[in-house]
């Protein structure tokens, strides 16, 4: 257990990130499993996808590039989904 009072700071801080940084990351796999699965509205849970990505991206979970390639990936599967 820290004795310094940044220490302890930095425990609660970081308790904090992790709780924030789980659920963004849960967020985004749980929209990307939606669009892959899902038939009909995938199109429109595409943009929510899309900003959950870019969410994570933006917070650091991810970083640009990944964002990046998941977005890209996506969209050609709804495209293979829709043609």
């Amino acid at each position: 257990m820290p004795n310094i009072k940044s220490a302890k700071k930095a425990i609660r801080s970081d308790a904090k990130k992790l709780v924030q940084n789980l659920r963004a990351k849960r967020t985004m796999k749980d929209l990307e499993k939606k669009v892959r699965t899902g038939g009909e509205g995938s199109a429109e849970s595409l943009s929510s996808a899309y900003k959950a990505i870019d969410k994570a991206a933006k917070i650091g979970v991810i970083k640009k590039n990944t964002a990046s390639r998941k977005k890209s990936r996506l969209a050609k599967a709804v495209g293979k989904v829709n043609s």
